[in-house]
């Protein structure tokens, strides 16, 4: 009898830490991420390479750096269940680069930087919204804006030459994460998305930088994108 007074007592003492999700809640969190690019370029292929053949071996990649940023997420609980997530990332900035194993005219390189900027939505099923551990799985879509597309060519055969990222993309979102339900509303939080990105690069080939643009490379960047934050139920 004694431990069974022992276990409500316990339950009761926490109970009122528990931030429980209802319909109609609202949910604000502030991650900080790791975006990591899982990057597929088919820069050094026939296909794409078109002029850039006479400067670039077959085993040419673009390589897209990894980025840690800030991301705030606006979710809203239609049913206890199922929450709708805007996640509104500052824009992600990341350093792009040549690598060429085989080492053709053009060689490894720095080509500059690009600022990408992508709002995703996701829907998500929340397994326990009524208790201290709260895990939840999500999909949705995403849309990327390529902000500072100017990039170019910084040595060897292309020197100057000016390469740009030239599309935005649409693509799909998967998630999974954790909310640990505290007292008054508050929650810690840790997800992993993943998210398809692709767009079309093109550079301008002929002499003194005045040629047409040329498709050089089909490349998806398609990141991984884990952090960890805060949250607050309102």
């Amino acid at each position: 009898m004694n431990k069974s007074v022992l276990v409500l007592a316990i339950a009761a003492a926490f109970a009122p830490m528990l931030a429980q999700a209802e319909a109609g809640d609202w949910v604000v969190r502030a991650r900080a991420v790791n975006v990591s690019p899982n990057e597929d370029s088919r820069l050094g292929t026939k296909t794409n390479q078109g002029s850039l053949g006479t400067v670039l071996s077959s085993d040419a990649e673009l390589t897209v750096s990894d980025k840690v940023i800030p991301e705030l997420d606006i979710s809203y609980y239609i049913t206890k269940n199922i929450a709708a997530e805007l996640i509104l990332a500052l824009g992600t900035r990341h350093n792009v680069s040549i690598e060429d194993d085989s080492l053709g005219a053009v060689g490894n390189q720095d080509l500059g930087s690009v600022n990408l900027l992508p709002p995703t939505l996701t829907l998500q099923w929340h397994f326990n919204p009524d208790q201290m551990i709260d895990p939840y799985v999500g999909a949705g879509i995403n849309y990327t804006n390529m902000l500072d597309k100017k990039l170019k060519f910084s040595s060897g055969a292309r020197a100057g030459n000016s390469i740009k990222i030239d599309s935005d993309s649409w693509g799909y979102a998967l998630q999974a994460g954790v909310d640990v339900n505290l007292k008054d509303g508050w929650l810690i939080n840790a997800d992993v998305k993943y998210v398809t990105i692709d767009t079309d690069v093109k550079a301008r080939l002929g002499a003194n930088n005045t040629g047409a643009w040329e498709k050089i490379d089909s490349l998806d960047i398609n990141p991984w994108v884990v952090g960890i934050g805060i949250g607050k139920k309102f």
